[in-house]
């Protein structure tokens, strides 16, 4: 099989990669500055609450948290899971990085 063959073959593969990618840092950069105003606010319930969110979605596995996004809503409220799994993997790899650029933009912050 000749590389161009391979490189044909892996296309659409590539554009899917590509767009995961794109869409996750879109959604995930200002998630995670939200989360990080919301775990240094001054308020000591929404702190700890998202205390507890960040250690949670840091300490999960993400295949988990994409087990969770994608069956979730159909086990707990009957909601039909999405037919294009592009949507629930893009909202929970979003979820899963914003929790870390949360941290990463929360140790800027406290060390200005």
């Amino acid at each position: 099989m000749s590389i161009v063959t391979m490189l044909k073959l892996m296309a659409p593969g590539m554009v899917k990669t590509c767009a995961i990618f794109f869409f996750t840092l879109l959604f995930s950069l200002p998630l995670g500055l939200i989360f990080t105003f919301l775990h240094t606010s001054k308020n000591r319930v929404i702190s700890g609450i998202m205390h507890f969110i960040i250690s949670v979605l840091r300490g999960t596995p993400l295949m988990l948290q994409l087990i969770a996004v994608n069956f979730g809503p159909w086990y707990l409220f009957g909601i039909e899971t999405i037919r294009e799994k592009l949507i629930p993997v893009v909202i929970a790899f979003s979820i899963n990085y914003a929790a870390y650029f949360s941290e990463i933009y929360r140790g800027g912050i406290e060390s200005i």
